[in-house]
């Protein structure tokens, strides 16, 4: 233990297993107090149960730091203030959140049901606005600040199955750089991990990607919740344990105007725009293209 958190406290949710998990263990052997909050849940959301937040908190406990299970669903504004109310009950503040809590209904855009949908984007994206909401309400009255840390994920930028889970990722970018922007001034810094993990939501991808363990992620996490790191927000970092990459800020790039220097017409918007602005490629058609490749040299081997 090297005390990087030492005196903090910290929630984790989606704590009992894979990235939450490891962040949790991995910041109370930095000393932090932790909450660990999770429901138990399957991949797709059923069967939940308390027992594997129990487990982390007694493996916490068992080597010496300090701890308390929380289950509840994260998507309810009831539990997110539960989170942060149990932390400020048992060591009288809260220092960071960290969002892990996921789940997956895969389905292609147009096969997902109503339901499908609303859920993935519920457990991620509410869940990470109501423990978001209720901590920035103590952090910004509190000497010292706090530190907001959300999961999302390269699919953000658009996924072939899980168009849910793409738009819920997009809205946790969307999310914590608005928690940064308006929470700056108040101490509190905001920022998100998009992690490449060999975790339960990520075994059964069809094609390689680049990844690491849960527990290679944990330490970005508890940089990002340390004092350290009180200086960074709004910040998107990719981590595959191995490698840590920063994402660019969206801006403008190119421009153009209208000739008349009132409205675009239908006609001059045809012939200008190709060679005034363009377009800009989405690098994932490349990379979709590779894994189109891959599975289906998997698929003629497994033929052969």
């Amino acid at each position: 233990m090297t005390g990087h958190l030492s005196g903090k406290t910290i929630a984790v949710t989606g704590a009992g297993n894979g990235i939450g998990r490891a962040v949790a263990l991995l910041c109370a052997e930095e000393g932090a107090n932790v909450v660990v909050a999770d429901y138990g849940v399957q991949l797709d959301g059923s069967d939940p149960s308390s027992e594997v937040a129990d487990e982390v908190v007694e493996q916490i406990k068992g080597s010496g730091g300090s701890a308390i299970s929380l289950a509840g669903d994260v998507s309810e504004s009831e539990v997110g203030k539960r989170i942060v109310e149990t932390a400020i009950q048992s060591w009288g503040r809260i220092d960071g959140i960290a969002c892990a809590a996921g789940i997956l209904r895969e389905r292609m855009l147009f096969n997902m049901t109503d339901e499908e949908f609303d859920d993935v984007v519920r457990v991620h994206l509410r869940g990470h606005f109501s423990v978001y909401r209720a901590a920035s309400a103590v952090m910004r009255k509190q000497e010292g600040g706090g530190s907001l840390l959300g999961f999302t994920s390269g699919a953000f930028v658009a996924s072939t199955a899980q168009p849910n889970y793409s738009a819920a990722k997009g809205g946790i970018v969307s999310l914590t750089k608005s928690a940064a922007f308006a929470l700056k001034r108040y101490g509190v810094n905001a920022n998100c991990i998009a992690p490449a993990a060999m975790t339960r939501m990520s075994e059964n991808v069809p094609f390689e990607i680049e990844a690491g363990a849960p527990e290679d992620i944990a330490p970005l996490a508890a940089f990002l919740l340390s004092d350290a790191a009180k200086e960074i927000t709004a910040q998107i970092y990719t981590c595959t344990g191995k490698r840590i990459a920063v994402w660019n800020q969206p801006a403008e790039i190119r421009e153009m105007t209208a000739n008349n220097g009132e409205a675009f017409s239908f006609e001059e918007i045809a012939e200008r725009l190709d060679n005034d602005i363009g377009v800009e490629e989405l690098p994932l058609f490349a990379d979709l293209e590779r894994r189109m490749k891959e599975m289906a040299e998997k698929t003629e081997q497994g033929n052969d």
